[in-house]
């Protein structure tokens, strides 16, 4: 349900609404003014996501195996490695069906997500393919089920692994009761700080 038009400034939502950029025109259709995603003008906004603006210049800039840039550095690149492209591009709207998006979705199951615990990992396993057991972190995983359902990929059993490893081993800092095993969260410490990162994109 979007805000009531008589709290909105005029001349910002005339602004957001400008043509030269679809994914902001988009989201200000839809999560602002309330305007169903299946109207004429809200469609074609989406559409034009996979045309015009930053979408189809991350795209073009992928390379043939799916990834973007070096295919072991698609976490620790930061911003520019595949994991950060794939949330860049769920942000903004981008269309999951798109057959460069589902090249980067299949690579980045492909090199992090680990066959033993459902989690994602920062690192790929050379030996055994996969994600690496113990590089497994809650944010990156969190992130990734976010992005990876935004673009539409909720129901593919690999993705609902993930979600089943995030109610299963995060937790809030501050919850009641014993907290899970640690597991495959040895080294779940994310953006630096000393408690495990369980914020996983929840507040979407």
């Amino acid at each position: 349900m979007g805000v009531q038009a008589s709290d909105l400034d005029p001349d910002t939502v005339a602004w957001l609404l400008e043509v030269d950029d679809p994914a902001v025109r988009y989201f200000t259709l839809t999560a602002l003014l309330g305007e169903p995603a299946a109207s004429a003008e809200a469609a074609a906004a989406r559409r034009e996501i996979m045309t015009t603006g930053a979408v189809p210049r991350i795209l073009a800039a992928q390379g043939d195996d799916g990834h973007w840039g070096d295919r072991d550095r698609f976490y620790t690149a930061k911003y520019t490695g595949t994991a950060w492209q794939l949330i860049i591009l769920a942000e903004l709207g981008a269309d999951g069906a798109d057959k460069r998006v589902r090249g980067a979705y299949e690579a980045i199951l492909r090199d992090s997500k680990d066959p033993e615990s459902g989690g994602f990992s920062v690192n790929r396993s050379k030996n055994a393919g996969g994600g690496l057991h113990s590089s497994v972190i809650p944010c990156l995983t969190g992130n990734l089920v976010f992005s990876l359902i935004r673009l539409g990929y909720l129901e593919d059993p690999r993705v609902r692994l993930a979600i089943d490893w995030i109610t299963t081993y995060q937790r809030f800092v501050d919850a009641e009761g014993e907290a899970p095993p640690v597991g495959p969260m040895t080294r779940g410490r994310c953006a630096g700080g000393g408690k495990p990162a369980t914020w996983g994109r929840s507040r979407r």
